[in-house]
């Protein structure tokens, strides 16, 4: 069975995309998202979602050290949203 892609041709960009997923979601990705410049933000996690989550206690078995290396927020950051100090939900 011949292969759908020819990876040689591919652009470093879809050969990067393709080393990651494999060639049936390299597929799935460029049919819905060619064309389309995309931006992707430096954090994974929403702030929004994750100051409540702190807020409602959802991390309270965690150190502020601990959360600020799974969701890549600072460790002031999130004493500030304990402590309250931090009032802005974004």
């Amino acid at each position: 069975m011949r292969s759908k892609l020819n990876y040689n041709m591919l652009h470093p960009t879809y050969k990067a995309l393709y080393d990651i997923v494999g060639e049936e979601d390299l597929i799935k990705i460029y049919n819905l998202f060619r064309g389309t410049q995309l931006q992707l933000p430096m954090k994974m996690y929403d702030r929004v979602a994750l100051k409540k989550a702190i807020r409602e206690g959802q991390l309270n078995g965690m150190t502020n050290q601990e959360i600020s290396l799974e969701f890549g927020y600072s460790p002031r950051w999130i004493k500030s949203v304990r402590e309250g100090k931090d009032k802005n939900l974004n």
